[in-house]
């Protein structure tokens, strides 16, 4: 408060020379490149990021399903291989194939293959399950291998699951030749193929993560 000899206060407000300094610095838009560029350089690295991980990730996909793919053939030929053991009722001397069953895996295949489910004997909790399990020989039915090195070598595991009878089979006997001839008054009955479930698992032998899994049914 200032008086001016009159009695009078008049009020004067002084303004510091560092309050327009401030008013100064508040007014500069020097800082604000500085905060753009590194927005813009956030921003930068992060879409870089994404295209490193979406690229990362599609070359792990598709390396993983040419695996599968590869796998999913090997598959395939040993299901052809079953089928062609399932039609022979167990004889394993197919050509090429060296079939690995213990003296139990192969009395109970034998038992699956000419027999209904409920009648089969021979064979433990384990054979008669869904589940293939590459480290217990009692949970599958036999193993055999497909593919030569230097190419991908594949194990086979597979087993019955469910047979449900007919009555065809590999060798029907006299029932359509043989001494008697066919006539008018010969009655050939109607055929019922027999039903096989099975589960084969395909597995690298070189890397035993790459593997595929195959429900079939097969009519014989």
């Amino acid at each position: 408060m200032i008086y001016d000899g009159r009695g009078a206060g008049r009020t004067h407000t002084k303004r510091s020379k560092g309050f327009f300094m401030g008013l100064s610095v508040l007014k500069s838009e020097d800082g604000m490149a500085l905060v753009l560029v590194l927005i813009l350089s956030v921003i930068s690295l992060a879409f870089m990021a994404s295209l490193i991980y979406m690229t990362t990730t599609v070359t792990q996909m598709s390396g993983a399903h040419k695996r599968y793919e590869t796998a999913i053939e090997g598959g395939k030929a040993g299901i052809d291989v079953v089928r062609q053991l399932v039609n022979v009722r167990g004889n394993p001397n197919i050509p090429t194939i060296n079939f690995a069953q213990t003296a139990a895996q192969s009395a109970c295949l034998n038992s699956k293959l000419n027999n209904p489910t409920a009648n089969w004997i021979n064979c433990t909790a384990n054979a008669t399950s869904t589940l293939i399990n590459d480290q217990d020989s009692t949970s599958y039915d036999m193993t055999f291998e497909m593919g030569v090195n230097p190419n991908p070598v594949y194990r086979i595991y597979a087993k019955i699951v469910d047979t449900v009878n007919g009555n065809s089979g590999g060798n029907m006997g006299l029932s359509t030749t043989g001494v008697v001839s066919s006539n008018s008054g010969q009655i050939t009955p109607m055929n019922t193929p027999y039903l096989y479930t099975i589960e084969v698992l395909s597995e690298n032998l070189a890397n035993p993560v790459e593997r595929a899994r195959f429900s079939v049914l097969h009519e014989y």
